[in-house]
């Protein structure tokens, strides 16, 4: 077919369907979307909450536990261990006929708030009980999104590494803190988008780096002081001079390297060894189309956050991931999955299912359903034959046409519609979405959902992160005992003993804000999830080239690409070409 400009249903903007979206779409046989790609991206953000706990009631024993949901969602809340176990509960005992007289959407809404929860989104952990929506972890402390991971704490996104404090999207990376999208590093501090580096500090976009300092877009150096060539022991020199085991000299070291890589020219989009991709932070990935944070994926559109690899032939989907295929409108969902629509939070070996909730555990040919395992032709919890299932499954599709559920902001979801923002549990700001749409009340408005006032701090502090001292050297046992106030929102947080250790062996002095507060000042460092088209800045005035470029000395150069770059940035963007020439 061929592209087509339609209005979209939330923003009121136009937006463009292209003919392999028409294509995806016919494959999988699902109408053409109602909402623009930015909207629906939006409106999966808002179900799901990467790393907030609260504290809620165990369903089962009545005790106090940390959940995923805060207790305002009214879901009841059961361990992970007991809701995975078929055995203790049956979420076929649920089950309801389906009502003619009302909408579909409606009726499933109405039975997942009835039906349990799991509190984590947590499996096969070990000694990690603080963290969640993870998968195999060992040892580890307040860890989100995160996989195959030992000795960790502090982060989203850690997958396959060891011994890492305070990072976000780091793969195969051992012994590294305060960093962004990092991939087989060792004791690399507050770098970002580097690979296969060993001890490089406030560096970027670096790439088989030993010993270095401040440097921008280096490949296969040593002892580099921004990006200026030393002798070891002149790289050693300086680097103590900076006094980076002191909170002081820290800042500084940021300033001067946050200065000094606005000099150099980027590429439009952070990643290596793709193939026919747009969007932003890619690596080993081919034919993706305005993806974000992907990791070995392939004929994927518009999706985000898919850093387990790997899946394919995807499209519009938040958080998905591990071998996954054919997922279409989901969040959170894979592991395994295939021929998945409409879907949150379904995973592990599930095939074949449509409008479900919490669904999984190998579970197929189910058709809204929520918190259903094992089972096949389910719908609305309730077992039917496959003839049956196949019959009644049509006419609710027919009668989601006929009778749409039209939400709050007189929006409507026909067939083909993800779930109205409304149904999430959370609040507007305890979600992604808020990462990269402002948390303003205005914002929740427009998507028809709720904005969570902060709550104050349950913890009295003992000590203002002002007055820790200033050096690493100088911090003492004593401090394990003190609830830190901190620098920015005045929350309570404290040093924990394996943290202590770490900033020991590292050399690095006692953090001064909140988990919360790095956690935000790490990924300020990543661009939105948010596209534009652009024109190549290369014109031989704003940087000074070392390379001789196609288009010089004619002007700048011609060629436009889709970035996470808005026009108004102060970074120098390059396309491929220009930035190929200048770095490698």
């Amino acid at each position: 077919m061929d592209t087509e400009k339609r209005i979209c249903q939330n923003c009121k903007q136009e937006f463009v369907i292209e003919p392999d979206d028409f294509s995806f779409y016919e494959k999988i046989r699902v109408p053409p979307p109602t909402w623009c790609p930015e909207c629906r991206m939006k409106r999966r953000m808002v179900f799901r909450n990467e790393r907030k706990l609260f504290h809620t009631k165990d369903g089962i024993t009545g005790n106090s536990i940390l959940a995923l949901y805060p207790p305002e969602s009214g879901y009841i809340i059961y361990d992970d261990t007991y809701w995975w176990d078929t055995s203790k509960w049956d979420p076929i005992s649920y089950g309801v006929d389906f009502d003619e007289n009302r909408p579909f959407l409606l009726q499933l809404f109405e039975l997942n708030k009835r039906v349990p929860k799991y509190r984590r989104a947590a499996i096969n952990m070990v000694n990690s009980e603080y963290s969640a929506n993870a998968a195999d972890l060992k040892n580890c402390y307040l860890l989100f999104n995160s996989n195959y991971s030992e000795d960790c704490a502090y982060g989203n996104g850690i997958d396959y590494s060891r011994n890492c404090y305070d990072n976000s999207h780091i793969q195969k990376s051992e012994k590294c803190y305060g960093s962004f999208w990092l991939t087989a590093c060792y004791e690399s501090h507050f770098s970002s988008q580097c690979e296969n580096c060993i001890s490089v500090w406030f560096s970027k976009n670096c790439r088989g780096c030993n010993n270095c300092f401040g440097c921008v877009n280096l490949r296969n150096k040593n002892y580099c002081f921004f990006n200026e060539q030393l002798h070891k022991e002149e790289y050693e020199r300086r680097f103590a001079e900076l006094h980076l085991d002191t909170w002081s000299g820290l800042a500084v070291a940021q300033k001067k390297a946050d200065a000094f890589w606005l000099q150099f020219p980027i590429k439009y989009l952070q990643g290596i060894q793709n193939a026919n991709v747009s969007g932003d932070f890619i690596s080993h990935s081919k034919n993706v189309y305005r993806g974000y944070l992907i990791r070995e994926c392939e004929d994927v559109r518009y999706i985000q956050y898919s850093q387990v690899p790997s899946s394919r032939d995807c499209m519009d989907g938040t958080l998905i991931g591990n071998h996954s295929e054919l997922l279409y409108e989901t969040s959170v969902c894979g592991w395994g999955g295939s021929n998945l629509k409409f879907c949150w939070e379904c995973w592990d070996d599930v095939r074949d299912l449509e409008y479900c909730i919490f669904c999984g555990h190998g579970a197929s040919n189910l058709f809204g359903c929520a918190g259903v395992l094992k089972h096949q032709y389910c719908i609305l919890n309730k077992q039917y034959s496959k003839n049956d299932y196949e019959f009644l499954k049509k006419r609710i599709i027919e009668h989601m046409d006929k009778l749409p559920y039209v939400d709050r902001k007189g929006r409507v979801y026909k067939y083909g519609e993800f779930f109205p923002p409304e149904f999430s549990a959370f609040a507007y700001n305890q979600t992604i979405a808020s990462e990269h749409f402002p948390p303003t009340q205005e914002e929740a408005e427009k998507l028809g959902i709720r904005l969570q006032e902060p709550n104050p701090t349950e913890y009295e502090t003992t000590i203002h992160a002002s007055d820790l001292p200033d050096s690493i050297k100088d911090a003492a046992d004593s401090i394990l005992k003190e609830v830190v106030r901190c620098e920015t929102c005045k929350r309570a947080y404290r040093i924990i003993p394996v943290e202590l250790h770490f900033l020991r062996q590292m050399n690095l002095p006692l953090p001064r804000h909140c988990i919360d507060c790095r956690h935000l000042a790490r990924v300020s460092k990543r661009n939105k999830a948010v596209f534009y088209e652009r024109q190549c800045s290369c014109d031989y005035k704003v940087y000074k080239n070392t390379g001789g470029h196609m288009h010089h000395p004619t002007g700048r150069c011609l060629n436009r690409f889709i970035t996470s770059y808005a026009p108004d940035r102060p970074e120098i963007v390059y396309c491929e070409q220009c930035y190929q020439t200048e770095v490698v």
